[in-house]
């Protein structure tokens, strides 16, 4: 009894100790972006999805939730979620982007339809990468796995202005 009790103890001491080793990913707004871009420029990569994209949460969950991806993002680059309905203005670049109506209750932020259109078309999720120069370097409107996601930042890295 007094071994299961240790052996008990151990193993959740264990388990509190390897969840406080994973790393959260860094989110900032564009606002703050401009601001760290002016102190130390790195590429920034937004990530351009809606609340009822299925296929975005699962970014959320799996890809933008692996320790490598994090690692990455929060060393080399700046990150940021945009919802493409966002009803806030965003300010960025000297340029106010708004929320524009397309329906009844649809419609696209003007930041998101900048960022994520392809062909003039917007699809969710769409991941964009903007170099240090703050041009579109990447842009890609599907499901990224960690695996490709991490090969494309490291592909963006050695590739940065």
């Amino acid at each position: 009894m007094k071994k299961l009790l240790i052996l008990t103890i151990f193993l959740g001491k264990l388990a509190i100790f390897s969840q406080s080793e994973k790393s959260e990913l860094r989110v900032f707004t564009f606002e703050e972006v401009e601001k760290l871009q002016q102190q130390k420029a790195k590429p920034i990569v937004v990530f351009m999805h809606t609340d009822w994209c299925k296929i975005c949460f699962g970014m959320k969950q799996n890809t933008f939730k692996d320790q490598e991806v994090i690692r990455i993002l929060n060393e080399q680059f700046y990150f940021v979620k945009l919802n493409g309905e966002e009803k806030k203005d965003i300010f960025f670049l000297g340029k106010k982007f708004v929320y524009k109506p397309s329906g009844a209750k649809t419609g696209t932020h003007e930041l998101a339809k900048e960022l994520a259109s392809i062909n003039n078309k917007i699809q969710y999720p769409t991941t964009t990468i903007l170099n240090t120069n703050l041009e579109i370097a990447f842009q890609i409107n599907t499901y990224i796995n960690s695996k490709n996601m991490y090969f494309i930042l490291e592909k963006t890295l050695l590739t940065k202005n």
